[in-house]
């Protein structure tokens, strides 16, 4: 297959700098990896960056809780998700958090810019206030009832059980988090992005990007409901990045947190002065942009991001990846609910085990996907350990104890070889097209073939009758070389494998090397790559 070399931006959405990773967090951040290791593998040059999204209003509680400041709990949860990330092999080209001066410095110029294009306006709203403690309450600092399903304790932008994402003035018997009271309704001022000004682009871009309909019937849906104002702003107090000019208003942690993708780019572009900043970011570019996120920020980012870039003359995302949750007995795993769902080590066991297992239900489908236990362990026993390490366990044993670990100069029985260099194909383009489930399932049906000619071969029959011939050796050098295309296939999911099969095969393995054989050249010896769950 032709590699055409692209250069592309790769982001996953930050997490939030509250708390630690958990495995629901994972899904996107191994998908995207995934996704990045194929491509770099597949000579495209890939900058794959991230950040933690370290302002709004539960950062301020947390630190008051705490008393400690905000950016004493930001900078060491930021240290920790980058060895949370790094035990799943997880490879940033940076990582970094949003509360920093590069993203200071950018969200003042596009909020200035965009001021001066006429896209944002300053005007009264109504919002929740505290009369005891005379302030305005920020979204975190209520709870009351979902307006759209009713489900109680829900905060005053979006509910965690159905999605919705509503005013807070919206919210059925509010209560203030602060003092336990009920607010009163009263009058303020704050900026809103005219986002009716963007409607026609946007849905252009929307029917380019997105193909499925159900995603572009929510955000028309969002549209029609009279949603033509997006407030970026937020009153004190808050923790965040203040408006120029004003004493008590500060950006919206949103606002901020999606201009932190070009801010986490402009602060990779600073360590490499190779990267042209502008070549990427500019309207006419060339280059390449995929964002892979949650299907609960879709409209953050299929309207509010491709907004503030239209009105900041700058390019748009060429696409966004979008999945569902990982839910386990079908309720979604959060950090408020502050549950133990799963005592069970997995960068301890080979974090290479989670990413196969995310791997083989990843497509590109918004669905939830259900995290079982006993699937999961079951799953790499019988695939990982009694199919593939198998295969390999049993080839270089003749190898390595009556060959020299030498394999054979000649491959015979080539059909079967070139059965398996004709599947990189049609993988490549799996990989491409984020239907990793689908990968999995051609390299295990290939596995099967591989473990089935070696069983009808039956090199330990050769072996037990003394026949120590070029027929042993050539049949355990086909299982070698079979082994090393399937590890090729699986090198973007599973990197610990990799590198121990690397090291056992004597070569580095490349997309371009899955033709060519390993023939007259020696390997080391087999020692246990895995062990069972």
């Amino acid at each position: 297959m032709k590699i055409n070399k692209k250069e592309i931006i790769v982001t996953c959405a930050f997490p939030y700098s509250n708390g630690s990773i958990h495995i629901g967090h994972l899904l996107e951040h191994i998908q995207a990896d995934i996704w990045v290791r194929f491509n770099k593998l597949f000579g495209n040059k890939v900058y794959f960056i991230c950040s933690d999204d370290t302002h709004g209003t539960a950062i301020m509680l947390k630190s008051i809780k705490k008393k400690k400041t905000p950016e004493n709990i930001i900078f060491k949860t930021y240290k920790k998700h980058i060895l949370d990330f790094k035990k799943f092999n997880i490879i940033y080209d940076k990582y970094y958090f949003t509360h920093n001066k590069e993203n200071k410095i950018l969200i003042n110029l596009f909020f200035d810019r965009l001021k001066h294009n006429g896209y944002i306006i300053k005007k009264n709203c109504k919002q929740l206030y505290d009369i005891k403690k005379k302030i305005f309450l920020p979204d975190r600092f209520i709870k009351g009832k979902c307006p759209k399903c009713y489900s109680y304790n829900q905060y005053g932008d979006n509910c965690e059980i159905c999605g919705a994402f509503y005013k807070s003035t919206e919210l059925i018997n509010p209560k203030s988090v602060i003092t336990k009271l009920k607010p009163i309704i009263k009058k303020t001022k704050h900026y809103f992005l005219n986002l009716i000004l963007f409607k026609k682009k946007i849905n252009n871009w929307l029917n380019l990007t997105i193909i499925k309909n159900n995603i572009l019937n929510r955000v028309s849906e969002w549209f029609k409901k009279g949603n033509k104002f997006w407030d970026i702003s937020r009153n004190n107090p808050y923790f965040g990045f203040k408006i120029p000019k004003e004493k008590k208003k500060y950006f919206y942690v949103w606002f901020d947190a999606l201009i932190g993708y070009i801010g986490t780019f402009k602060i990779l572009c600073n360590y490499n002065k190779k990267i042209n900043f502008d070549k990427f970011w500019n309207i006419s570019s060339k280059t390449k942009l995929y964002h892979f996120i949650g299907k609960d920020i879709i409209y953050f980012h299929n309207f509010f991001w491709p907004s503030i870039l239209e009105g900041s003359n700058l390019r748009k995302p060429t696409k966004l990846f979008i999945h569902g949750h990982i839910t386990i007995n079908k309720n979604k795993i959060s950090k408020s609910k502050k549950k133990k769902y799963i005592n069970f080590n997995f960068e301890k066991k080979n974090s290479d085990f989670l990413r196969y297992y995310y791997a083989s239900k990843l497509s590109n489908s918004i669905k939830d996907i259900e995290f079982n236990i006993k699937n999961f362990i079951k799953k790499i026993n019988n695939d990982i350990i009694n199919k593939l390490i198998n295969l390999i366990s049993r080839n270089s044993s003749f190898i390595n104890n009556y060959y020299y670990n030498k394999l054979s100069n000649i491959l015979k029985y080539s059909k079967i070889y070139q059965i398996f260099i004709n599947e990189s194909k049609n993988i490549s383009k799996l990989y491409i097209n984020i239907k990793f489930n689908k990968i999995i399932n051609t390299i295990m049906k290939l596995v099967d073939l591989a473990n089935f000619y070696i069983n009808i071969r039956k090199p330990w029959y050769l072996f037990k009758n003394k026949l120590y011939n070029n027929k042993l050796h050539m049949i355990c050098t086909m299982g070698i070389n079979l082994f090393k295309i399937l590890i090729t296939y699986l090198k973007p999911i599973m990197p610990n494998l990799t590198l121990k099969s690397e090291f056992f095969l004597n070569i580095k393995l490349t997309w371009s090397g899955i033709k060519k054989p390993l023939l007259g050249c020696k390997i080391k010896k087999f020692e246990k790559f895995l062990e069972r769950i």
